[in-house]
């Protein structure tokens, strides 16, 4: 026969509050955490798993933060099974990238520098994938490259995508801060 034994212990009201902040605290932290600045668009099974999801291939839509009027759209090669399951996975190097237009102009908020507009972890702690935004003043075009980088061993595989700002309709790019880069919007 089962018992079922319940401990009534009485807590400070007090102790109680404190706890119940750092409990909501960590909650929000968590959620914090798991904000994806993503859309998964759809998957591909590539290979049948007894446990777990199959291995795949996902196709995920990226905003540049900050560059209105831009998506793009990345695909990367995602383990299953079992060890997804547990988080301990290492999803495989190979990804691609191709950014469109998606808005009548292009706003460029502020002068752009080199930087990751997305990065997910592909394995347990060393391995990560990321899609970096550069600006080529002189060709006057966005170029977003994605690459898989890892502590010790990076991988050299590698897809670039490029949007130019002069292009058959005219200028479809915007300067939204003071100074243009390299003539930008004179026709």
């Amino acid at each position: 026969m089962l018992k079922i034994y319940i401990i009534n212990v009485k807590i400070c009201p007090k102790f109680q509050r404190s706890l119940m902040k750092k409990f909501l605290l960590v909650l929000a932290l968590a959620a914090l955490a798991c904000a994806k600045d993503y859309e998964t668009i759809d998957s591909v099974d590539t290979s049948f798993r007894l446990f777990g999801k199959d291995d795949r291939i996902e196709i995920i839509a990226v905003k540049d933060p900050k560059v209105e009027g831009v998506t793009c759209y990345v695909s990367y090669a995602k383990k299953g099974g079992a060890k997804e399951i547990i988080g301990v996975e290492e999803d495989r190097s190979e990804a691609s990238v191709s950014c469109v237009q998606t808005a009548p102009k292009i706003l460029i908020k502020e002068k752009l520098k080199k930087e990751d507009i997305f990065e997910k972890r592909s394995s347990l702690i060393f391995k990560k994938t990321h899609v970096v935004r550069m600006f080529d003043e002189k060709q006057n075009a966005l170029i977003y490259l994605i690459y898989s980088d890892k502590i010790i061993d990076g991988s050299p595989n590698n897809s670039v995508s490029a949007i130019p700002c002069r292009q058959a309709v005219g200028e479809v790019c915007e300067f939204g801060y003071d100074g243009n880069a390299s003539g930008a919007n004179v026709k």
